[in-house]
């Protein structure tokens, strides 16, 4: 599989190395680093040049680096049904910065691209409906950014007496959340079955 993945590697820099940054292969993986501005044009010829045929948007995600410049990185994954293989494109965008939409070539990246939107507050420039997929449209923040707290900023419930959905600060009540103890047992009140054995000692 890596022989087909090197002659893949090796057209591909044929046709278009100017878009190509670096390339990888881990595992029998084709990574390939591409500047933001330069997927369309690279996903467009993946998929439509008969030695790719990269026709299979399978997913497009991110990952947050929040000490780095660029502290995004968005990954699509592709499959090609006629090569049997896959091919993984990565670029590296700062906060502020904007990534062009593929829907024009992969319709089906609507939903992925509002996903990454809504969990990392990525733009993505060309896109028709760009809004929350997974949270709510009053939802504050974005939950897979690694500054996000875990326990959210708002928690949601339904009120009877007002009868509707109300939003809350989150308010943690839990005692056990609060403990200031080197682990959650120590200093704890109730005696555990078999601590009478260390007592013996």
């Amino acid at each position: 599989m890596t022989e087909q993945l090197q002659e893949l590697v090796a057209h591909i820099e044929i046709r278009q190395g100017d878009l190509v940054s670096s390339h990888t292969i881990v595992r029998d993986e084709l990574t390939l680093e591409v500047s933001s501005s330069d997927i369309p044009t690279l996903v467009d010829f993946l998929k439509l040049d008969e030695q790719c045929r990269f026709a299979s948007l399978v997913d497009i995600t991110a990952i947050d680096y929040p000490g780095d410049e660029r502290r995004f990185c968005v990954v699509y994954h592709f499959l090609s049904m006629y090569r049997n293989q896959r091919i993984r494109l990565k670029t590296f965008v700062r906060e502020e910065e904007i990534v062009p939409s593929i829907i024009d070539i992969h319709p089906s990246a609507n939903w992925f691209e509002r996903e990454v939107f809504d969990m990392f507050g990525i733009l993505f420039s060309g896109h028709p409906d760009l809004r929350r997929i997974l949270t709510d449209y009053g939802f504050r923040g974005h939950p897979l950014r690694k500054d996000f707290p875990t326990t959210g900023y708002t928690e949601v419930r339904y009120d009877e007496v007002q009868k509707r959905v109300v939003y809350e600060p989150v308010s943690l009540t839990q005692e056990y959340r609060q403990f200031d103890f080197m682990s959650p047992w120590e200093g704890a009140e109730y005696v555990l079955p078999g601590d009478e054995k260390g007592e013996a000692k």
